[in-house]
């Protein structure tokens, strides 16, 4: 079975997502009903809440709403990742709330979409850093080229734990693999770092990709990683640009052909649980 570390819900009833815009073939509404079809067929039997970029204003609307999602009968649902702002002075007092509310597994700020050197500053920094010792994770959302800035930040929080999204937001399209790869290894050598081999195939061409296609930035991630400090994610809605859950599903399974049952449990579920206390 599978836990997906990675789950997007949109509702734009209840929030307001400014980005969406931007991005006609994601705006509209996407359900936890919706994916719960899709998890289930897949072999999916927890999910995480990634926040989605929603307006600052909504930051803990979107916890209590996913929250409210969780308590339903049958929902997927077992904890948030949630959105915060490091970069502001109120920070410490939404961490205080945060933390008291166990719903609350980790923070993201997504950063490619943000000056690069917003994560630079002193501010961001230390607020980062009072993560160390809370049991909160941090997921780092970068592109290749600000893995620099993503690895200064891990170094001066070696206490906190953060989680790399999405094998390191590859091109996979263009077939890069410079500087993404030597990127990747370099994060990996930080032990406090996970990986997350979550929805890449949304960076694929969407119309020609196979599993060869996706095999070189998974094996590689985990090959860097290692089986004991890599989990699973969908990334759904947005995995819907490049073929969907099951087809992700799918992928994932068959690059793991190889591995042996103790690795395919650790990626899919097992290191996951530990990590999030699930």
């Amino acid at each position: 079975m599978i836990v997906d570390t990675h789950l997007h819900l949109i509702d734009r009833s209840v929030l307001r997502y400014p980005w969406l815009g931007g991005a006609p073939a994601l705006d509209h509404d996407f359900s936890h009903e919706d994916y719960a079809v899709q998890a289930r067929r897949a072999g999916i039997e927890a999910a995480l809440h990634m926040e989605v970029d929603v307006d600052p204003l909504d930051i803990e609307a979107e916890t209590r709403h996913v929250k409210a999602l969780s308590e339903r009968k049958d929902s997927l649902l077992r904890g948030a990742i949630a959105s915060c702002r490091p970069e502001e002075p109120d920070f410490p007092a939404y961490l205080e709330r945060v933390l008291a509310n166990p719903f609350v597994k980790g923070f993201r700020r997504v950063l490619h979409v943000v000056p690069d050197g917003l994560s630079e500053s002193a501010l961001f920094r230390d607020n980062i850093k009072r993560l160390g010792g809370k049991g909160l994770t941090f997921d780092l959302c970068v592109l290749p080229r600000q893995m620099k800035q993503a690895i200064a930040l891990v170094d001066l929080a070696p206490d906190v734990q953060f989680v790399l999204d999405h094998c390191g937001v590859p091109d996979i399209k263009a077939g890069a693999e410079h500087p993404w790869r030597e990127g990747i290894i370099e994060i990996a050598r930080r032990p406090n770092v996970v990986g997350k081999i979550s929805g890449v195939v949304a960076y694929a061409d969407p119309d020609t990709w196979t599993v060869e296609t996706i095999r070189p930035y998974v094996e590689h991630t985990i090959a860097s990683f290692g089986w004991d400090r890599v989990v699973w994610g969908s990334d759904w809605p947005v995995c819907t640009l490049g073929g969907g859950l099951l087809a992700w599903v799918a992928t994932t399974l068959a690059l793991l052909e190889r591995a042996s049952a103790d690795e395919r449990a650790k990626l899919l579920s097992g290191n996951a649980r530990k990590l999030w206390r699930l």
